[in-house]
């Protein structure tokens, strides 16, 4: 049996969960999405894979996992932006502003690149239930400024926002044009006049 670190099983467990969790991020930012693997992570941090599976059933649980744990941090940070701007403009402004910080954070980078990674449906679903949170924000905001669809609306403009970061991602010199592109593209989507 495995020595326990902390006070209590539960804390060892959540302390070790966390370990797992941040190696599995490190892992990614230093060696790419397809290092990722629970041999890898076994490795690095030298439990054995037995042990692995206790909290991780398979690599799209480990994904899923990782993605929990940033995506309720980042919906605050959403929220919060858009709870301090005024108009419309200014909360989508806010919003688009939060995502390109986060492309800039290796920890949400890595968050958001494995997305496209977790091939099994419920590994999916659990991610699905997590972007679903990080619309509300703006989900919210559309519908209080009376415009039509707004969750349509929002995920439309939450599909600019991750390409635009991509784009923003592999040309750091445009990413102020790149950002203020998506916040007129999005309003005169919404508006038809862009303002």
């Amino acid at each position: 049996m495995p020595k326990i670190t902390e006070p209590t099983v539960a804390e060892h467990r959540a302390r070790q969960l966390r370990v797992l969790l941040d190696a599995g991020r490190t892992l990614v930012a230093e060696e790419g999405l397809e290092a990722l693997s629970l041999a890898a992570l076994s490795r690095r941090v030298g439990l054995s894979r037995p042990s692995l599976y206790e909290y991780f059933g398979s690599r799209d649980d480990l994904v899923a996992a990782i993605l929990e744990e940033e995506l309720p941090d980042w919906a605050a940070a959403l929220t919060e932006a858009i709870g301090g701007a005024g108009e419309l403009r200014g909360k989508i402004e806010a919003y688009v502003a939060v995502h390109f910080e986060a492309v800039s954070d290796g920890r949400h980078a890595a968050a958001t690149r494995l997305v496209e990674h977790a091939r099994a449906e419920p590994a999916r679903a659990r991610i699905r239930a997590g972007h679903t949170r990080l619309l509300a924000p703006l989900t919210g905001a559309l519908e209080a400024a009376g415009v039509p669809a707004p969750r349509l609306r929002a995920a439309l403009v939450q599909g600019m926002i991750e390409t635009a970061a991509a784009l923003a991602e592999r040309d750091p010199g445009a990413r102020e044009q790149i950002a203020a592109t998506v916040v007129d593209q999005a309003l005169a989507g919404l508006t038809g006049d862009g303002g």
